[in-house]
């Protein structure tokens, strides 16, 4: 038994594997093991000798057995040891961020323009979605034969057979809160408008839901130059370039006199959109001087005060600064053009901190 046991622990502690270590407890003692196979012999023995052998015979068994049992430890010890030098990872280093949410390009569109115009003193106005043909058509001096009020341009509500209160719209622009924001404060004042507004177009430039932002500013000495400085650097901020050049286009809007639609110097080279350099031109808004009809049918004085009135499209804007190419995906719902084009929660936009996040 001493030769056994010499031999089985020095094996044991020269296996270099669990596979041997298995082959050396079959040896050792699986049924047909070495030790295995002298504790049948003990049936053979005068029980003088039993006394005496059996009780080596076990621990012999037993202490192969711890052996065996600690080898496999090491053995699994160096195994984890040589496992985490090849899979070490740093925990201190900062773990991979994952966005919490996702902002639309169009929330994040509205919220930088609000902040490149609140800089420049204009607060936020608005009104309801839903309003009277009045607010949205006659108050702003669009006359009752206009193509823009009829059926096939704007949704009407429906109204009940003997219903005589005033025709109701879903908005086609943002301009009828200028009226109640003018009616409600008064003058001097100097505001902006976003929202949604709807008109019956679909296509790849045109849906029947889409976003506008007005712009009003209304005192006593304001000039189309007032105008055109607000417009540059709204421009500039906006698209975030140093210089611009915007040319003033004139035109024709029934709330407006003079009117002009508004170009801005651009290129697009390689396909991508570079504001204030290049020879091509790119209309971004319609604008004016508010027309005396419409300061009168808000309740101020036109022979008092002037001012000045502008509209944009939100989703227009966004499209061409982040280079969206169809209008129809920003309401598709589609989670991974949203994760593609849209922005992280905090990313919240301000003049000084970047617009862009």
């Amino acid at each position: 038994m001493d030769d056994l046991r010499d031999k089985y622990i020095g094996l044991i502690a020269a296996a270099d594997s669990e596979a041997a270590l298995e082959d050396l407890r079959v040896q050792a003692v699986g049924k047909k093991g070495e030790i295995s196979l002298k504790m049948r012999e003990l049936g053979k023995m005068s029980p003088e000798e039993r006394q005496v052998a059996g009780p080596a015979l076990n621990a012999l068994k037993d202490e192969i057995n711890s052996a065996l049992a600690a080898k496999k430890a090491a053995l699994e010890d160096a195994a984890l040891d040589e496992r985490l030098r090849g899979e070490w990872l740093d925990v201190t280093l900062p773990g991979r961020t994952r966005r919490m949410g996702t902002i639309h390009p169009i929330s994040q569109v509205t919220e930088e323009v609000t902040a490149i115009f609140a800089d420049m003193g204009f607060s936020v106005a608005e009104g309801p979605q839903i309003d009277t043909d009045w607010y949205n058509f006659d108050a702003l001096n669009i006359p009752g034969h206009h193509p823009a009020r009829a059926e096939m341009d704007t949704f009407y509500m429906h109204r009940a057979e003997g219903d005589n209160r005033p025709p109701h719209v879903l908005r086609t622009h943002t301009s009828p809160v200028q009226i109640r924001s003018m009616e409600k404060t008064g003058a001097p004042i100097r505001v902006i408008a976003p929202g949604r507004v709807y008109r019956a177009d679909y296509d790849q430039t045109h849906t029947p839901m889409f976003h506008q932002v007005e712009g009003l500013a209304i005192d006593k000495d304001i000039s189309m130059a007032n105008l055109k400085w607000v417009l540059e650097e709204f421009v500039k901020a906006y698209f975030e370039v140093d210089d611009v050049e915007l040319r003033f286009r004139a035109s024709h809007f029934p709330f407006t006199e003079p009117s002009a639609e508004v170009d801005i110097r651009c290129s697009w080279e390689g396909g991508s959109l570079k504001v204030g350099e290049g020879d091509d031109w790119l209309e971004i808004l319609g604008s004016g001087m508010v027309h005396p009809k419409v300061l009168q049918n808000a309740g101020v004085n036109p022979d008092e005060w002037q001012g000045f009135a502008f509209g944009m499209g939100i989703d227009r804007i966004a499209m061409l600064k982040y280079g969206i190419p169809d209008l129809r995906a920003f309401f598709d719902s589609d989670l991974r053009w949203l994760r593609h084009y849209g922005f992280a929660a905090l990313d919240v936009p301000t003049l000084h901190g970047g617009l862009s996040g």
